[in-house]
C-alpha cells in the first residue's frame, strides 16, 4: 500500500484558513491604528499560591498604547502596591507572592486596558483564585464488618479544594486496589462493591486525593473491612447458643439488582455545550449485574460515546443542544434486573455566530460592525465604546447602532475607535474588542518581491500578494512580463489578494505579477512559481514471510525531481527503527539479518522533499516451529482408556496443522517414546487407548508448515491395572536346522504388549496328518525352541501362546513348519539336447520324485562345459558353467555357445540342504558359423604397379575355411573411391602378390575369411603405389639447385622487408598502396589485416590459404574411417621415399576393422601428385 501526501496541499489547507482570518485587512505597525489585545491570562486563572502572580496583558497599537488595570470594578493603583509590579512596554501585572505577599490577599476580579489616541481596548474579566489543597478532617473509622455477598460503599468524603482532586484507591503498599465490575469507583470517589467476597477482607483500604495544581497529595486514614463466610458464622453462631437454639446464618444467596447510584427511578443532569457529559450507574447484586446503557427515543451519539469503569459509566463527548434526553441504564442479573433514568439538559454559555472584526475606512466610506452570538438560553448582546457602556460614550455622528450590529456612514478621522461587543447569560461571556480605523493609504504590498513558490504538479499552487491600502485596493494578477489579465475557472482569486491554480502543471511555471490599486494609487509585485515532478516509489516494498533467524529485504526503489533532494526514511509500526545492528537501511532498501520474533510488524518506507512526501508500507510476518504446548492434563482415567488435554503453544504466525501425541512406558523402556496417535491442529483433547500393565507419560508435539515444535513437558504418569496378553507372538515359524529336528521361532512380544508381569510362551507341536496328540513345553521370555528327533523333512503343525502371571492370551492359531532337509537322494533322468544353433542349445530333463527331494524344491541347476572345437582339436583348460532354473522346471536353454565345437552338461536337483547327485554327462556338439575377421593385414613391397598382401588366419575360425575374399578399389585426388574388384583366394594361402596396377595411387582393401555357413568380419587396409623413379630424381636435382635455393632465399627477404615497411606505415597512419585501395572502396568490411592470422585481407590469394592437410592417421583400435582416408599421396610431403618404412609398408600404419561393403564407382583412379606440377612445369 502506498500513501502520497503532498506538502503543497498541506500548506493549502492552512493558508486558505489564515486567509479567512485575515480577510479584514491587517494594518501594518508603521501606519497610526488602535490597540489590539494580543494576549491575556484565561477568564478562570487558579494560581499557585506559592508562586508569584503573572496577570497577563499584552496589546499592540500606533502610537504604542499604555496600560492600566481595575480589581473588582475599581481602578487598581499599582503604583500604592510595593508587591506589584507592570512589565515595562507591557500590561502585564506581577504580583509578588514569594517575598511576602499573600495570594489570598489578591484575590479578585481585573480587567485590563490598552489606550491610545485611537482608542482604547479591554480585556476579559480575569477572575484570580489561589488553589486550595486542604487536609482531610480527622475521623474515627469505624471497621465495616459485612457478611458474604452483601454489597458495600466505602466512602472517601475528600475535602473540597481548587480545583477539585483526583481521587484514587491504594494500599499500604502504595498499590492501586484491583478493580472489576464487583468492584469500582464511582464518579465522586467511593468505592463501590457490587458483593463482596471473603478475599476483600483487608484492614488498608486507603482513599488518596492528588491536588494537580499544587502537587500534592492527601491520604484518608485506612478503612477495614472484614467478611464473613457463611461457613465461619455458623461456626461462631453455633458456638455462642445452646443446644436448644436452631438458629443459623442462612447460606449466601442470589439477589436482583439494586442500583446503589444513583438512587430512585429518576434524576436530572444539566451540561453545557461542548463539555463532556459524564452518566454513572453502579448496582448491587449478586451476581454481579451488568449495565447496559439507552437514550430513550433516540440513539446514542456515534464517534462521541464511549464506555468507561466497566459500562458504568457513559461518556458523550462535545455534547450539544441535540443530546438532551432521557437515559436509562439497566443492571441485570440472572435473578432480574433494574433501571433509572437521567434527564439529560444541555445548556449552552454564548458562542459566537459573527464575532466583529476590525474594520479600516476611508474618509467618507462607509462600514458595519456586526455582533452575533448564541447560548442557551439566548445571550443578551452590549455594546461598549474605548470601554465604555456605547450609551454614555461621546457622541459619534457618523454612528448607529442597530442591536447587534453599529452601522457607520461617511466616516472622518475622528471616528476611530475600538469597540467591545459582550454577549452574555447566566452560565458565561464573550467579549470581543474590533476596532474603526480611519486611514486614507496608497496600496502597499507586503508580499517580498520575486518571492519563489515550489510545488509539486497536480496539486495546489498558493502565490500570495499581502496587501494593504485604505480604500482597500483591487488586486489583478498576470502572467509573463507582458502577460493578459488572468481570468476563468482555472484559477481562484481569494479577499486576501491570493492567487490559487487549484491544478497546477508543467506549463504553469513562470513569473507571475500582482497589481494592487486604489483611488490613491498603484503599485505590483513579481513571484516566481516552479512546478515540480511528483516524487513516486515505483518499486514498493512487498508483504514478506520470513522464518525465524533468516534474512529479509524490503526494496524502496524512487523516482523523484531532479532538482529536490529526497531523504529516505524507514519505521516501523509507525516508529523509529529499533537501534539494532541487525537492521541495515541501504539506498533502496531496507535488509533485516537474523530475523527474530520482534521484527514482525509493518515497515513503512517515507520518501520526503521539500515540497512532498510519499510513502508505502509491507507487513513482515514471521514465522517459526510452533512453541511446545503445556498444561498436560489427563482425566477420566479407565483400565484400558484416558483423555488427555493441553494448551497449545504460540503458533508464530504459522497456523498448527496437527498434534503429535507420543507415549513412553516407564515401566518397561523408560527413556524411549513411542507414537501413539494425532489429531488435528484445532482439537486439544484427545481419548487415548492403553495397554494393561503399562506405566504411561505422554507428551504432544504441536506441527505447523514450518515444523515440529519442541515435545512438551510428560504428562503426569499413569499406571494401567494387569491382565491376560491381549495377543499371542506373531510371525511364528517351523524350520530345521539338522534332518532330525525342528526349530521353532517366534517373534517376542514387546514389553507393554505382555499386559502383566511374568511372560512366558506355551510352544505346541504336532506331525500332520498323523492322529497324534499335541506336545507342549512352557518357556521363558524367548523366541526359539528346538524340538529334536524329528523324521526328515516332515510338516508339523505349530502353535505358540503367550501367558503371564494373570493367565493365558486367546487360543493361537496354527501353522505349518518342517523338520530339518536332508541331501536330495536321485538325479534327474532322460536328459536330452536339443541344438538350436550354433551359440543356443535347449536341455531337457525328467523330474525327480518329491519324495526323493527330501525337502523343499529349490530347482535344477545344469553343468555345462566345452570339451574342444572340433576345427582344431586341441583340448583345453576346462571351465565349467552352471544356470539354475527356479521350480519345478523341466527344460532350459543354454546360450553364449562357441560354434563348432564339443560340449558336456549334467543336470542335478537342488533343495534347502544343497544339491542331489547330477545326471550322467551328455554330449552334444554345435554347428559351424561365420569366422571372425583375420587376425591381420599387411601390405609390404610396394612398386609402380604392384603390392604385396600378408595376413594372418581367424582367431576363431568358428568351422572349416573355404576362402578369404579381397575386395579393392582406388582413391582419387579428390578422396572419391573408384571402381571396386574382388578376387577369392584360397583358405590354404597366406600372402598375395597384386600387379598391374596404377603407379603413385592408393588403394583401399577389404579383406575377410569364409566357411561354409558364411563371411566374417572384414579388415581394411590402404596402401600406395611408388611413383615414377625419374620424375622423383629430376625433382631432387631441381630442389638441391644453388639457384633454386638463392632465389626461394631472396622471394623470402623480399617478403619481409615489405611486411616491415608496411606495419610501420600503418602505425604512423601514412598511406600505402593498401591504404589507398581501403580508401579508395571504403568498405566497412575491408580490414588491413585480419585479426586471426594477421594476413593481409586485399592481396592474399583464396588458394594460399588453404590449411596443409595433415597425413592420415589410424585410430588406435586399426579401424580406418572413410573421412580419414581420403587423402592424396600430395598430403604426405615431399619425395617419395619418406612415404614408407624400410620395410616397405605404408607409413601411415593403417590397419583392419569390420566395415559395411564400400559402394562402387566408375570415377578415374589417376590422382596428380606434386612430381607431376613439377614436370609440367619444367
Amino acid at each position: 500500500m502506498m500513501k502520497k501526501k503532498s506538502i503543497s496541499a498541506s500548506k493549502a489547507s492552512l493558508v486558505l484558513f489564515l486567509c479567512q482570518m485575515i480577510s479584514a485587512l491587517d494594518v501594518p505597525l508603521d501606519l497610526l491604528q488602535p490597540p489590539t489585545i494580543t494576549q491575556q491570562s484565561p477568564k478562570d486563572y487558579i494560581v499557585d499560591p506559592r508562586e508569584n502572580i503573572v496577570i497577563q496583558c499584552e496589546a499592540k497599537g500606533k502610537p504604542p498604547p499604555s496600560f492600566s488595570w481595575t480589581r473588582n470594578g475599581t481602578h487598581f493603583d499599582i503604583d500604592k502596591d510595593a508587591q506589584v509590579t507592570m512589565k515595562p512596554n507591557s500590561g502585564t501585572l506581577v504580583i509578588n507572592i514569594m517575598n511576602g505577599g499573600k495570594a489570598e490577599a489578591y484575590e479578585g476580579v481585573y480587567q485590563c486596558t490598552a489606550r491610545n489616541e485611537r482608542g482604547a481596548a479591554i480585556s476579559n474579566n480575569i477572575v484570580i483564585r489561589p488553589s486550595r489543597s486542604p487536609l482531610w478532617t480527622k475521623e474515627k473509622l469505624e471497621p465495616n464488618q459485612v457478611r458474604e455477598g452483601d454489597s458495600l460503599v466505602l466512602h472517601c468524603r475528600p475535602p473540597v479544594g481548587l480545583p477539585p482532586p483526583i481521587i484514587f484507591w491504594m494500599d499500604n503498599a502504595f498499590q492501586r486496589l484491583p478493580q472489576s465490575e464487583r468492584v469500582s469507583q464511582g464518579l465522586n470517589g467511593d468505592l463501590y462493591f457490587s458483593n463482596v467476597q471473603p478475599e476483600d477482607t483487608r484492614e488498608d483500604y486507603i482513599c488518596y486525593a492528588r491536588f494537580n495544581h499544587t502537587q500534592t497529595i492527601q491520604q484518608k486514614q485506612p478503612i477495614s473491612v472484614k467478611v464473613f463466610s457463611m461457613d465461619s458464622l455458623n461456626d461462631t453462631i453455633a458456638a455462642n447458643l445452646s443446644d436448644t437454639d436452631i438458629y443459623g446464618a442462612k447460606p449466601v444467596t442470589e439477589r436482583q439488582p439494586v442500583l446503589l447510584t444513583p438512587t430512585g427511578s429518576t434524576s436530572t443532569k444539566v451540561e453545557l455545550r461542548g463539555n463532556v457529559l459524564l452518566l454513572e450507574c453502579i448496582a448491587a447484586g449478586l451476581p454481579t449485574p451488568v449495565i447496559r446503557w439507552i437514550k430513550e427515543g433516540g440513539e446514542l451519539p456515534a464517534n462521541r460515546t464511549f464506555f468507561e469503569n466497566f459500562k458504568k459509566t457513559l461518556k458523550i463527548i462535545d455534547v450539544s443542544e441535540a443530546d438532551s434526553g432521557n437515559y436509562k441504564c439497566i443492571a441485570r442479573n440472572i435473578l432480574g434486573s433494574a433501571h433509572h433514568v437521567i434527564s439529560v439538559t444541555v445548556k449552552a454559555a454564548p458562542y459566537w455566530i459573527t464575532a466583529p472584526r476590525n474594520l479600516v475606512l476611508s474618509p467618507g466610506e462607509d462600514g458595519t460592525l456586526i455582533c452575533r452570538a448564541n447560548g442557551n438560553p439566548k445571550p443578551n448582546i452590549s455594546w461598549l465604546a474605548n470601554g465604555v457602556p456605547i450609551a454614555i460614550a461621546p457622541e459619534d455622528p457618523s454612528r448607529k447602532v442597530d442591536g447587534d450590529t453599529i452601522i457607520f456612514s461617511h466616516v472622518q478621522e475622528r471616528s476611530s475607535a475600538v469597540y467591545q461587543c459582550n454577549a452574555s447569560n447566566e452560565y458565561g461571556y464573550l467579549l470581543a474588542n474590533a476596532f474603526v480605523n480611519v486611514l486614507a493609504e496608497p496600496p502597499r504590498i507586503l508580499t517580498p518581491a520575486n518571492k519563489l513558490y515550489q510545488v509539486i504538479a497536480d496539486s495546489p499552487a498558493l502565490l500570495d500578494c499581502a496587501y494593504f491600502g485604505s480604500p482597500k485596493p483591487e488586486i489583478e494578477w498576470f502572467k509573463g512580463v507582458k502577460g493578459s489579465i488572468l481570468r476563468g475557472s482555472e484559477y481562484v482569486f481569494h479577499d486576501n489578494g491570493t492567487l490559487e491554480i487549484p491544478v497546477a502543471q508543467k506549463d504553469s511555471t513562470g513569473t507571475y505579477t500582482c497589481v494592487a490599486r486604489n483611488e490613491l494609487g498603484k503599485i505590483q509585485n513579481e513571484v516566481q512559481l516552479e512546478v515540480k515532478d511528483p516524487t513516486m516509489i515505483i518499486k514498493q516494498p512487498e508483504y514478506k514471510v520470513i522464518q525465524r533467524y533468516g534474512q529479509v529485504s524490503f526494496e524502496c526503489i524512487i523516482k523523484h525531481d531532479s532538482t529536490l533532494l529526497p531523504t529516505v526514511i524507514w519505521l516501523k509500526d509507525n516508529d523509529e527503527l529499533p537501534d539494532d545492528e541487525r537492521f541495515l537501511v541501504g539506498k533502496d532498501n531496507l535488509t533485516i539479518m537474523n530475523v527474530t520474533d520482534k521484527d514482525d510488524g509493518t515497515y513503512t518506507c517515507i520518501v520526503n522533499t521539500t515540497l512532498d512526501s510519499v510513502s508505502a508500507s509491507a507487513v513482515l510476518t514471521v514465522v517459526a516451529r510452533p512453541n511446545p504446548p503445556f498444561d498436560l492434563e489427563l482425566t477420566g482415567q479407565l483400565e484400558r482408556s484416558v483423555e488427555l488435554s493441553w494448551i497449545p503453544g504460540d503458533e508464530n504466525n504459522s497456523p498448527i496443522t496437527n498434534f503429535v501425541i507420543e507415549y513412553e512406558d516407564g515401566l518397561h523402556e523408560s527413556g524411549v517414546w513411542h507414537y501413539q496417535t494425532e489429531v488435528p491442529g484445532t482439537q486439544t483433547t484427545v481419548q487415548l487407548k492403553l495397554s494393561p500393565y503399562v506405566n504411561y507419560s505422554f507428551r504432544v508435539i504441536a506441527v505447523n508448515e514450518i515444523g515440529r515444535s519442541q515435545p512438551s513437558e510428560p504428562s503426569e504418569q499413569y499406571l494401567t491395572k494387569s491382565a491376560n496378553p491381549d495377543e499371542n507372538p506373531s510371525n511364528v515359524q517351523g524350520i530345521g536346522s539338522e534332518p532330525d529336528n525342528l526349530v521353532i521361532t517366534w517373534e517376542s512380544l514387546k514389553g507393554f504388549q505382555s499386559n502383566g508381569p511374568g511372560l512366558q510362551y506355551k510352544v505346541s507341536w504336532r506331525q500332520k496328518d498323523v492322529d497324534d496328540e499335541w506336545t507342549s513345553v512352557i518357556v521363558a521370555n524367548v523366541s526359539k525352541y528346538i524340538v529334536s528327533g524329528t523324521p526328515t523333512f516332515v510338516p508339523y503343525e505349530i502353535k505358540v501362546q503367550a501367558l503371564n502371571d494373570l493367565g493365558y492370551a486367546p487360543e493361537p492359531s496354527e501353522v505349518i513348519g518342517h523338520s530339518g532337509e536332508d541331501l536330495p537322494m536321485v538325479a534327474p533322468g532322460n536328459v536330452q539336447v536339443h541344438v538350436i544353433n550354433s551359440t543356443l542349445a535347449k536341455v531337457h530333463w525328467d523330474p525327480v520324485p518329491l519324495k526323493t527331494v527330501r525337502g523343499h524344491l529349490q530347482g535344477y541347476k545344469v553343468y555345462y562345459w566345452k570339451v574342444q572345437s572340433l576345427s582344431r582339436r586341441s583340448r583345453r583348460h576346462v571351465e565349467k558353467k552352471i544356470l539354475t532354473f527356479r521350480g519345478n522346471k523341466t527344460f532350459g536353454m543354454l546360450p553364449g555357445l562357441e560354434p563348432y565345437s564339443s560340449y558336456k552338461l549334467n543336470v542335478r536337483v537342488v533343495n534347502g540342504k544343497g544339491e542331489g547327485p547330477a545326471s550322467p554327462d551328455k554330449v552334444f556338439k554345435t554347428p559351424e558359423g561365420v569366422p571372425s575377421s583375420p587376425s591381420f593385414l599387411k601390405i609390404t613391397n610396394p612398386t609402380l604397379d604392384s603390392l604385396t598382401l600378408e595376413w594372418g588366419s581367424p582367431t576363431h575360425p568358428n568351422g572349416v575355411l573355404t576362402s578369404y575374399i579381397l575386395k579393392f578399389q582406388p582413391i582419387n585426388n579428390t578422396h572419391e573411391l573408384g571402381p571396386l574388384v574382388e578376387i577369392r583366394i584360397p583358405a590354404n594361402e597366406s600372402s598375395l602378390i597384386l600387379k598391374n596396377l596404377n603407379y603413385s595411387t592408393r588403394y583401399k582393401f577389404y579383406f575377410n575369411a569364409q566357411t561354409s555357413v558364411g563371411s566374417g568380419s572384414q579388415i581394411t587396409e590402404e596402401a600406395v603405389t611408388i611413383m615414377d623413379e625419374a620424375m622423383a630424381s629430376r625433382q631432387v636435382d631441381i630442389a638441391t639447385q644453388g639457384w633454386f635455393i638463392g632465389l626461394m632465399c631472396a622471394v623470402a627477404l623480399l617478403i619481409l622487408i615489405l611486411l616491415i615497411v608496411c606495419f610501420i606505415r600503418r602505425n604512423k597512419g601514412g598511406k600505402y598502396p593498401v591504404k589507398e585501395k581501403e580508401d579508395a572502396h571504403a568498405d566497412p568490411e575491408i580490414q588491413p589485416m585480419k585479426e586471426d592470422d594477421g594476413t593481409f585481407g586485399e592481396y592474399s590469394d583464396a588458394e594460399d590459404h588453404k590449411p596443409l592437410k595433415k597425413g592420415s592417421r589410424t585410430p588406435s583400435d586399426r579401424t580406418v574411417k572413410k573421412e580419414d582416408s581420403d587423402d592424396s599421396l600430395v598430403d604426405y610431403g615431399e619425395g617419395v621415399n619418406g612415404q614408407f618404412n624400410e620395410d616397405g609398408s605404408f607409413i601411415g600404419q593403417y590397419s583392419g576393422k569390420k566395415e559395411k561393403e564400400p559402394a562402387e564407382g566408375n570415377e578415374s583412379s589417376e590422382a596428380p601428385s606434386p612430381v607431376n606440377a613439377m614436370n609440367s612445369f619444367v
